[in-house]
């Protein structure tokens, strides 16, 4: 019953409002668009279907959109249905794992603490690959502590040695989703199992050596196809500069999100120069944020995982003290260390990184925090007729009553909320006091339920608060947005740096909104694009355009919101207005523009769109979009246009391929100027739109300047809708 209850309510956390969000994070949507009508942009995760270019992460949670799509068309509902089924599946195997050594009502409290836990509310509705990583880590959870369960026989070992290539096998997936991140996992699972198996040392070993050999296979098969086959052959890889995927594994997403030395990022996260902040605040970090042991304490950070993270780690310990001198394989503490492994490296290496680092990424942290909290409520609940339980627990209770206190009064939104967090809390460790005192069991009944209500009145609210709003763009965040004075630790304000505005209550623009992106610069003061209505203009609601943002440290940002109105802005950012007030940058107008043939085509018409600037913020010509699909199949492309910003938008819309000339950040030295001539002159792409930075790169390379520069001096220019739009087809400009 209990269990049902359960499911019943992730269900209804995970899809109700889903298609709010339209299309989410258009630059995957657009792949999963492209892999749903060519198998070959399915394998490789190509941006299109002409297989110009790779998203910036490995294919696997490409995969399951594009089958949604192939099978049921493209819409939001068959984008965001995987990540949705994934968050039930993540939940349902949380509560599996911990019932099976911690009892039924630790793994309900596990599964209902991960699914009210506000950023894995966002992220099991929204498309980026967090989804589909969690999902896996925790399957590969699971699995290592099912290998533990088996005595020391030779049909137990065979047992053991096959959950533990099955542990090895979502691992490797778990790279082939996210890359480096899945590993982060691996400390605690190597500890618990060479702790806790019962076999000798020499098995132990070879069944670890059977998993990384299993993680090996499982992801190494794709990653040796890109280094095998031919250049020519396959898309080009994105986010790296050298077409390597080897290269986008050890550098831009691999140790450069360590070390903030991310060529090809928009912002490096180390190394400023000039009038920026000074990284990490004297403690490391850079243009990303402040680092270091409060990172994922501060900001908007906090409101996205820390909730319950004081009880987390204190479980940790309560619950290593209650098992206590049990026996060496108890799978109780495995289950303890495997977690607690998991909590404690991701939570340090989160805090610590230097290079680029979203609010979203601690969903990994979701799982592991849930089950520790469960687990060490539970533990103190074994352990209550001793003096140290009856007396850690009202001050665990009041500390962490008093931390969602000050976490809840961030935002502006519900302003009762936090003195009601704060009364009740306190209420329900009084009561454990009382209880501990006089041993009245119904009196620690009643600060059981006290305790409860107070501590996760904060997250519920937080996680209802998300389900309600769609989210837009390539950076989201849950809940309501923080007050200026709240901000700190990445993009929207950093401690010492620039303050962030935020979204108040009363909805007026200004400030980083949840699900705002400022226009990939950190710090940003205030995203023009923060929060609007579908189908409306992205301004405040006095119809003045919300503030540019500021480069960390305060100084101001001419990179502007892309065409805010007739006049966008061109290269930069800077005014492109001609002679006669025409917009010459080439970006669409937000005043004739839509998304899509029909809004989003499965999404909510007037629901309200938490969305950023990168990825979300711009609309599609629907004059443009028109042209596009009376292209004739027979082109390769429909179109080529400068990043992924505008591409991704004009494909959705159209369903025909369109080339991101630069991938993602517009960085990528893809196609060279050649290349792109050659495709030209074999009739493969027909117009060419011209981007909204004009050719101009935020990362590293030239190549869609030159390629700009080469169209608009050969071709003749026409205006469709405010969009500057080039046939490629026809005579060539004298």
């Amino acid at each position: 019953m209990a269990m049902g209850v359960m499911l019943l309510a992730t269900c209804a956390i995970f899809f109700i409002n889903l298609t709010a969000s339209g299309y989410a994070n258009e630059f995957y949507s657009a792949a999963a668009q492209a892999g749903s009508v060519s198998w070959k942009a399915f394998l490789w995760g190509s941006l299109d279907s002409g297989n110009a270019i790779t998203v910036d992460k490995p294919p696997a949670a490409l995969w399951l959109m594009a089958l949604s799509v192939r099978i049921f068309g493209l819409n939001s509902f068959t984008i965001l249905l995987p990540e949705a089924l994934m968050g039930v599946a993540t939940t349902y195997l949380l509560y599996a794992t911990v019932r099976r050594y911690w009892g039924n009502w630790a793994g309900i409290v596990t599964g209902f603490i991960f699914m009210l836990t506000p950023v894995a509310a966002l992220m099991f509705r929204f498309n980026n690959p967090d989804a589909l990583l969690v999902l896996l880590m925790t399957g590969a959870t699971h699995a290592l502590l099912r290998s533990l369960e088996y005595a020391n026989h030779p049909s137990g070992n065979r047992k053991r040695t096959w959950w533990m290539v099955m542990a090895g096998a979502l691992i490797g997936f778990g790279f082939l989703t996210k890359q480096l991140q899945v590993l982060l996992v691996l400390p605690g699972f190597a500890l618990a199992f060479l702790l806790a198996s019962p076999t000798g040392m020499v098995r132990r070993i070879l069944d670890s050596l059977a998993a990384i050999g299993s993680m090996i296979v499982a992801a190494g098969w794709w990653v040796l196809l890109t280094v095998i086959l031919p250049a020519g052959d396959r898309p080009y890889i994105g986010g790296s500069q050298r077409n390597s995927f080897l290269e986008l594994t050890f550098g831009y997403n691999g140790f450069g999100r360590l070390t903030g030395s991310e060529k090809g990022s928009v912002i490096p996260g180390h190394g400023h120069e000039g009038g920026g902040m000074p990284a990490g605040g004297g403690r490391g970090g850079g243009k990303w944020g402040q680092t270091g042991l409060n990172r994922l304490f501060s900001g908007e950070f906090g409101t996205q995982i820390s909730w319950l993270a004081p009880l987390a780690f204190a479980g940790i310990v309560i619950s290593l003290l209650v098992i206590g001198r049990a026996v060496r394989t108890d799978v109780r503490r495995a289950s303890v260390i495997a977690f607690g492994g998991w909590l404690t490296v991701t939570w340090l290496v989160f805090s610590f990184m230097a290079g680029i680092f979203h609010q979203y990424y601690t969903v990994a942290l979701a799982p592991a925090l849930a089950a520790m909290v469960a687990i060490g409520a539970f533990s103190l609940w074994i352990a209550r007729d001793k003096l140290w339980a009856r007396i850690v627990t009202p001050i665990l209770v009041a500390f962490t009553a008093f931390w969602n206190f000050r976490l809840a009064g961030r935002s502006q939104w519900l302003p009762w909320l936090k003195w009601s967090i704060l009364i009740i809390g306190l209420m329900g460790a009084l009561g454990f006091a009382l209880a501990g005192l006089l041993r009245i069991r119904r009196l620690a009944l009643a600060a059981l339920i006290l305790s409860v209500i107070g501590l996760m009145a904060g997250p519920a609210a937080w996680t209802l608060y998300t389900v309600s709003q769609g989210h837009m763009g390539s950076i989201v965040l849950a809940g309501p947005s923080l007050t200026s004075g709240s901000m700190g630790g990445g993009p929207g304000g950093m401690p010492g740096g620039a303050s962030g505005g935020g979204q108040h209550g009363d909805g007026q623009a200004g400030g980083m909104a949840p699900g705002n992106m400022q226009q990939g610069i950190p710090g940003g003061d205030g995203g023009p694009m923060g929060s609007y209505q579908m189908g409306q203009d992205p301004m405040d609601q006095q119809g003045q355009p919300s503030k540019q943002g500021q480069m960390p440290g305060g100084s101001s940002n001419s990179l502007q919101a892309p065409s805010m109105g007739a006049q966008g802005p061109g290269p930069m950012g800077q005014d492109s207005t001609g002679s006669h007030g025409e917009s010459t940058s080439g970006a669409p107008s937000m005043h004739s523009q839509r998304r899509g043939k029909s809004g989003f085509r499965g999404g909510s018409e007037g629901g309200r769109i938490r969305g950023g600037g990168l990825l979300g913020g711009g609309r599609s010509s629907s004059k443009v979009v028109a042209k596009l699909e009376k292209a004739s199949d027979s082109y390769r492309w429909a179109a080529a246009t400068t990043g992924s910003q505008q591409a991704v938008g004009y494909q959705l819309a159209s369903q025909k391929p369109v080339m991101a000339i630069s991938g993602f950040n517009g960085s990528d030295p893809y196609p060279s100027l050649e290349q792109f001539k050659q495709y030209v002159k074999g009739k493969q792409i027909h117009y060419y739109i011209a981007g909204e930075m004009g050719g101009h790169q935020m990362g590293g390379s030239d190549t869609a300047t030159q390629i700009s520069q080469w169209v608009a001096k050969h071709y003749t220019a026409t205006t469709v809708d405010g969009v500057t739009v080039y046939d490629l087809t026809q005579q060539q400009a004298s």
